[in-house]
């Protein structure tokens, strides 16, 4: 069976939405992060780089929640998740995929950890990588409303609901406690609303007890 290793509100919420969306037989594992259990020798088999989540299936061991996101689609076509091969639809998936991960995730890692990016102690530094992440962030959110208001669908691709969505989500949410947070924009808050009304997503909440605002 299936096995994702998780913590509340980290980027394993992502794959874990999608695994209550496709409805297949999963487990969860807490890694607890307050006991340093993500760093222990057990865990950092999995995943060596001591992030969360990992994901277990048999013998096959992933990290990255966007390369587990796209296994899921690959691994369940019949839930069309990810757009068809060779087409231009899938290419604009991989664009975002990769945009997301890449581009934004980062930068809110930094707000969240500005700790790993000065010296033990400098708390003017902490501040202004905190400062500096949000504000790189505020034009990445303004780049997501223009596109859900480009194509007027209510998911990233327009119609078709993928695995992009929960990460979108995701994401966003953790723009929550921000001056100006996703739920700010009007079409991006259209769409977090339309997110946290699907049932998949609203069990994974519930499961992983996050608190509010959800986002």
């Amino acid at each position: 069976m299936i096995e994702l290793h998780y913590y509340p509100s980290n980027a394993s919420f992502a794959p874990h939405v999608v695994l209550e969306e496709l409805g297949t037989p999963f487990q969860l594992r807490l890694v607890d992060r307050n006991q340093g259990a993500h760093k222990s020798p057990a865990y950092l088999k999995l995943n060596p780089n001591g992030l969360i989540p990992a994901y277990v299936d048999g013998d096959l061991v992933l990290y990255e929640s966007a390369a587990i996101l796209l296994h899921l689609a690959d691994t369940h076509p019949e839930a069309g998740l990810m757009p068809p091969l060779a087409t231009a639809e899938r290419a604009q998936a991989y664009k975002w995929l990769m945009w997301l991960t890449n581009t934004l995730q980062p930068l809110l890692i930094s707000y969240y950890y500005p700790e790993r990016w000065v010296d033990e102690g400098n708390a003017p530094g902490v501040a202004q990588v905190k400062a500096h992440a949000e504000a790189r962030i505020a034009p990445l959110l303004d780049q997501l409303e223009a596109e859900l208001q480009g194509h007027g669908g209510p998911w990233l691709l327009g119609e078709r609901y993928t695995v992009l969505d929960p990460f979108a989500f995701m994401l966003c949410r953790w723009t929550r406690n921000f001056a100006r947070p996703a739920r700010s924009l009007p079409a991006l808050g259209h769409y977090l609303q339309a997110m946290a009304e699907r049932p998949a997503l609203q069990r994974a909440v519930a499961t992983e007890q996050l608190p509010a605002p959800l986002y």
